[in-house]
């Protein structure tokens, strides 16, 4: 059995938070964003899921952004 998934409430809003702002910049409706890239981007932005690493930089790369420049944007 693997150990339990570590999950930081804190980050995690503040991914969701930067996420969000991203989306609403660039005029993306959760709809088109699903559909441009088969990822539930409105679970993420609830809370309800611990996002991956690699999901998240799936999602940056939609938007242009690199993991680095998203954290500086967000202070993460």
């Amino acid at each position: 059995m693997g150990k339990p998934q570590l999950n930081d409430k804190d980050l995690l809003v503040k991914i969701v938070l930067g996420l969000k702002a991203l989306r609403t910049q660039r005029k993306v409706t959760q709809e088109d964003f699903y559909n441009d890239t088969g990822i539930h981007i409105s679970r993420i932005e609830t809370g309800r899921v611990n996002i991956t690493v690699s999901t998240l930089k799936a999602i940056l790369n939609y938007y242009g952004v690199s993991l680095s420049a998203f954290f500086a944007m967000n202070e993460l």
